[in-house]
């Protein structure tokens, strides 16, 4: 059987619209199916498969993190993405005032601290190579589409401090569960005691006493959303890279997960210079 041809822009587009009215709704914390909008957009496409439309969803996805957007979390970013799908993704977004709406609803919405339950650890996911190793060749640096909400999440203070105090219970219990309740006792909220300066913000232990100082960064979005440093948090890692911990919790607002980055940043992630400190100098 021949395989189709090539996607055309009004296949492409139709993905994405299809996309966007999907994530717009999940931001607005309303139901849909997922498998009943595939099979709607199937039989307005050129005979594409649903492992195909499952794919270019992925794409999309890929394209909305490069854009500081919010993604689906059951599509994880695939790369090797066509340009016209960014040039379709890039339009869509410039005229979707609902989408725009939901997003920066979502990413100011306040949030409660809610207490650990049972293992909610996950493995650190491990990204496509290109996407370790390199800057992704199509990322929209000029893009007039591109946001800073993952930014303005960053900066929700209820958000992160809900996660903050997540991550110091859960401290507390792992502690107490090995049988050393001092230890447990001694887990320090520093970034609320003693300030957000120190390059991390609770202060825990191995069960041996030695220390774990971890960072606590929280996203109500899924678990591939990129996430904000401070040249502060980095060199910290990299001073006490054999206690530093950088706890990334997800999901927060529907069933909060974490996974744990050990040691220097950077050995982890790739940084990029997002934004300076700009002082006026003399020349």
């Amino acid at each position: 059987m021949a395989s189709n041809p090539d996607w055309s822009r009004e296949e492409v587009e139709a993905c994405v619209a299809d996309y966007l009215d999907m994530l717009t709704l999940e931001l607005n914390g309303q139901r849909y199916n997922k498998r009943a909008h595939a099979r709607a957009l199937m039989a307005r496409l050129n005979q594409r498969s649903l492992p195909s439309i499952e794919f270019k969803r992925c794409n999309i996805s890929a394209v909305l993190i490069e854009l500081g957007y919010p993604y689906i979390g059951g599509y994880k970013r695939r790369d090797n993405v066509q340009a016209m799908l960014i040039d379709a993704v890039e339009a869509r977004l410039s005229a979707d005032q609902p989408l725009q709406d939901a997003v920066l609803a979502a990413v100011q919405r306040p949030a409660m601290p809610v207490a650990p339950y049972d293992d909610p650890w996950v493995a650190r996911p491990v990204p496509d190579k290109r996407i370790a190793d390199e800057a992704a060749a199509y990322a929209p640096r000029f893009s007039a589409s591109r946001r800073d909400y993952l930014a303005q999440e960053a900066r929700n203070r209820s958000l992160g401090r809900a996660g903050e105090l997540f991550v110091l219970e859960l401290e507390s219990r792992r502690l107490h569960a090995a049988g050393r309740k001092r230890l447990a006792d001694r887990v320090e909220h520093v970034a609320s005691t003693q300030g957000d300066g120190l390059g991390y913000d609770v202060h825990s232990f191995e069960e041996s006493g030695k220390p774990r100082l971890i960072e606590v960064k929280t996203t109500a979005f899924g678990e591939q959303t990129p996430f904000y440093v401070t040249r502060n948090e980095v060199a910290r890692s990299e001073r006490d890279a054999d206690v530093y911990h950088l706890y990334r919790l997800f999901d927060f607002r529907a069933r909060p997960r974490l996974f744990s980055i050990d040691g220097r940043i950077d050995q982890w992630c790739r940084l990029d210079p997002a934004t300076y400190l700009a002082t006026l100098s003399a020349r």
